[in-house]
């Protein structure tokens, strides 16, 4: 039996409380810093919803420079507003798409590009304000240098891809930009989104409850791998108009599969510029998608241990049969641009909602539980 003195038990006992304090201290940093990566994950979501404005009201190419600090403001008077005008009268998409502008309309989609650029801005500035704080105050441990490193990485190439994006609709013979490089902005913008959501949940407190089932986490890796691919051919078919190619639902044009899908050659290139093919492959995968999801709701129905988690599992269930039927109502709507418009963008947050609801089910499942030490 070991005895301890009066000041060894004093001395302990002030080694527990202290190790209890920064435990606690520890946290509310970590709460605190979850808080504003959250905020800019919310900023995010708004920023490719506006980007999604962007894109299906034509305005991507109103503004036909870039200017990082005297771009904030927009144009403050007549004079300024016609100068902006001529230069976007110089574009081709003015020219041979909509050479009808009158100056009131032209003031319609520059707000659009405008306010997407500068939106870009406060985000950045919130995120830089808030990692400036948190350095100053001391509040980040060593483990999330390197993570906030790779955000920062992350948020400066989506803005370097955004601008490579507009160039590629200002030359010569090009009406909109390229669905190309629009698809790979949109992408970069999802990888930022579940970057920042993954790496809040990574401090978060209340995220430690995991569940351990490796089918489950193989089956959820699959479902982001196929809504990954599905975004990708979503993106292009708001880049080449492809919904207005086909706007009819359950078949497409009247067949199942049309020829056309396959007249390009060499025959690769109808992955990329196949109107058709881009209609065949981004419905067969959204079916796909939703077939997954459900079996993974089955299947996972069994885990009642974690309250959170069925709450997400329910919750991508519901989803992605939203999204479903807001493909389904937007693509019969192709041709009504207003209605088009709004669905397009209630169909892109839904898919939004779906990313950040199926990243948070994987970070809460784990292939294994660890071996006790």
């Amino acid at each position: 039996m070991v005895i301890c003195t009066k000041n060894e038990k004093l001395f302990w006992y002030n080694y527990l409380c202290a190790m209890m304090n920064t435990t606690a201290e520890s946290k509310q940093h970590n709460k605190q810093i979850a808080i504003w990566l959250l905020v800019g994950v919310g900023m995010i979501m708004i920023q490719v919803l506006l980007g999604g404005i962007t894109r299906l009201t034509e305005s991507g190419l109103s503004i036909t420079e870039w200017k990082p600090i005297t771009g904030m403001l927009p144009p403050l008077n007549d004079a300024a507003w016609q100068i902006e005008f001529d230069k976007y009268r110089g574009t081709d998409q003015f020219k041979f798409v909509h050479q009808h502008f009158s100056l009131k309309e032209f003031k319609f989609i520059f707000f659009w590009e405008w306010f997407h650029r500068v939106w870009a801005r406060l985000m950045g500035l919130v995120f830089l304000i808030g990692f400036v704080y948190f350095l100053v105050q001391k509040k980040f441990n060593k483990k999330m240098v390197m993570p906030m490193i790779l955000l920062f990485v992350l948020g400066a190439l989506q803005g370097a891809i955004g601008w490579f994006m507009v160039k590629s609709g200002l030359v010569p013979e090009k009406y909109f930009v390229g669905h190309i490089e629009l698809t790979t902005h949109f992408i970069a913008a999802l990888i930022l989104l579940s970057y920042t959501f993954w790496f809040a949940l990574q401090v978060l407190p209340s995220m430690n409850a995991k569940v351990y089932n490796r089918k489950r986490f193989n089956l959820l890796l699959c479902i982001l791998m196929l809504l990954l691919l599905q975004l990708v051919f979503g993106g292009f078919m708001a880049g080449l108009h492809a919904a207005a190619t086909a706007p009819t639902w359950p078949s497409i044009n009247g067949n199942f599969a049309p020829a056309q899908m396959n007249e390009l050659s060499p025959w690769m290139n109808n992955f990329i510029n196949n109107n058709l093919m881009i209609h065949f492959i981004h419905r067969m995968t959204g079916y796909l998608l939703f077939v997954l999801i459900f079996i993974f709701f089955f299947q996972s129905k069994a885990i009642v241990e974690n309250s959170f988690y069925n709450f997400l599992r329910r919750s991508a269930a519901i989803l992605v049969s939203l999204q479903v039927v807001l493909g389904i109502c937007t693509l019969l709507n192709a041709t009504n641009k207003n209605t088009f418009v709004l669905l397009g963008v209630a169909h892109q947050f839904t898919a939004m909602l779906l990313v950040i609801c199926l990243v948070n089910l994987l970070y809460l499942t784990r292939r294994k539980q660890p071996a006790l030490a």
